[in-house]
């Protein structure tokens, strides 16, 4: 059930990226993926970094991390990408 509420958050954080992103993202189903891989890329950098986010309730703190990692994916991807 875990990773299907990690999916769930690291979509929303790949559509919110690429809003933030704007003219830097790959498309809806792209960001979507993106963001998934940022999802798991954002608590992996928060943990290591032993950051602990505390503004609101764990789902606000989770989203907020992954959006953060998802941005980042989509940064580095965006390098890879020609333009």
């Amino acid at each position: 059930m875990e990773i299907i509420y990690i999916l769930i958050i690291g979509a929303v954080s790949g559509w919110l990226a690429g809003q933030i992103m704007k003219g830097g993202g790959f498309g809806l189903l792209w960001n979507i993926i993106l963001g998934i891989v940022g999802s798991f890329v954002g608590g992996w950098v928060f943990n290591m970094l032993n950051i602990s986010l505390n503004v609101g309730s764990a789902t606000v703190n989770t989203i907020i991390q992954s959006v953060i990692g998802a941005v980042v994916v989509l940064f580095v991807a965006g390098l890879f990408r020609g333009r």
